[in-house]
């Protein structure tokens, strides 16, 4: 639990993106994410392959003081922590959130996009809290009611206020389902998704 709930407190760094659109509008948060999406992937083969970082450490070894190796290696294990098996050589969440943020943030009207990845944030760190601290009726797939009902209701409370109580039900049924069967590449990605198509395309009928 205590891994999840660090996981789960680097997660809720998403929400930086909606917080940005806010204050800094389309334009500045695509170029915010584009660039992070870069930075994560530019990184990631340094987290995978580990034989690549040690040859990097070893060859600043030479110029860099030894506490700061130290503190390197407390980073790297806290990483380690929170790094769930599958992700260890796959691509990991962050990449894949990122990626799906922009294409949200692109593609849909601002109270789609915020609430999409809002929902994706905040309803995601509590199915996976409430579910493995409350969760008593469990699925095959080791996912529970208790935690799928978390997301449900974070999700219909924060859209809502954005797009209406009708909408915000649909987003919420598409989002909980897609965080419920871990739709492909990754749950991180289709989550966002899920919920700006189904309200997208449910205020288009409605």
């Amino acid at each position: 639990m205590k891994s999840e709930l660090k996981r789960k407190s680097l997660h809720m760094t998403g929400l930086l993106v909606p917080l940005s659109y806010h204050l800094f509008g389309r334009e500045l948060t695509l170029t915010f994410i584009g660039l992070a999406f870069f930075l994560f992937v530019v990184l990631e083969p340094f987290r995978i392959i580990e034989e690549l970082r040690d040859n990097i450490k070893r060859r600043l070894s030479i110029y860099v003081d030894n506490d700061v190796f130290e503190r390197v290696e407390v980073l790297e294990k806290h990483i380690d922590e929170i790094t769930r098996s599958h992700e260890r050589y796959r691509v990991a969440a962050h990449i894949y959130f990122a990626a799906a943020s922009f294409i949200v943030v692109y593609f849909f009207p601002m109270e789609i996009a915020v609430g999409a990845i809002t929902v994706a944030t905040v309803g995601d760190a509590l199915a996976a809290i409430i579910g493995k601290s409350l969760g008593r009726h469990r699925f095959s797939n080791g996912k529970s009611i208790e935690g799928s009902l978390a997301y449900f209701l974070a999700g219909v409370a924060i859209l809502w206020p954005l797009v209406g109580l009708p909408l915000a039900l649909i987003g919420s049924v598409a989002g909980t389902v897609a965080e419920f069967y871990n739709l492909p590449p990754d749950d991180n990605f289709s989550n966002q998704l899920a919920v700006a198509l189904a309200v997208y395309l449910a205020g288009l009928l409605l």
